[in-house]
């Protein structure tokens, strides 16, 4: 597995915000990924300062919130962009022109997988599946699905995006 790197240096007003956020699970080491949705929200990114305020309100041990946060596969270390484009890797979309669809995102957003764009708005990930595999090939952005595309209609989808007309 590939280790990411910290990348963030948080606002001091954010890290307040994490302690307050983490200090009312003191010693509540099963309520971890409870306290990291809950900070997710107001961070740009699971950083190393992040991950220290958490573990030290938590009673935790900063490696253990590390190894928390880089195990599941919607959370990160690195700063992500304001629309979060997922796209199916599994059989079903890549038979039915996944690759089609990812040409056209990159494409229109000069990234590949992984990357996120200059003006972080577009961060493209590959994920295992979506759960819609009757309208592959799918992607989702942020927490809507589309489904039954194309390299034009991806296209079209992502110019929406990019003018915030969604």
């Amino acid at each position: 597995m590939k280790q990411e790197i910290y990348s963030h240096t948080t606002s001091q007003s954010a890290l307040v915000r994490v302690a307050e956020i983490s200090a009312r699970y003191r010693n509540r080491p099963d309520k971890l990924m409870d306290v990291i949705l809950a900070v997710q929200k107001v961070v740009p990114s699971m950083a190393e300062d992040v991950a220290a305020v958490i573990a030290r309100e938590m009673g935790l041990m900063q490696n253990e919130v590390y190894s928390f946060i880089t195990f599941y596969g919607l959370l990160s270390v690195k700063e992500k962009g304001k629309y979060i484009i997922r796209m199916c890797n599994n059989a079903p979309c890549h038979v039915r022109g996944a690759r089609a669809v990812m040409d056209a995102i990159s494409d229109t957003l000069k990234i590949g997988v992984g990357e996120t764009t200059q003006d972080r708005r577009f961060t493209v990930e590959l994920c295992p599946c979506l759960g819609i595999c009757d309208v592959s090939p799918a992607i989702m952005i942020n927490d809507k699905t589309y489904g039954n595309l194309t390299y034009d209609s991806t296209q079209a989808l992502i110019k929406r995006y990019i003018r915030e007309d969604v």
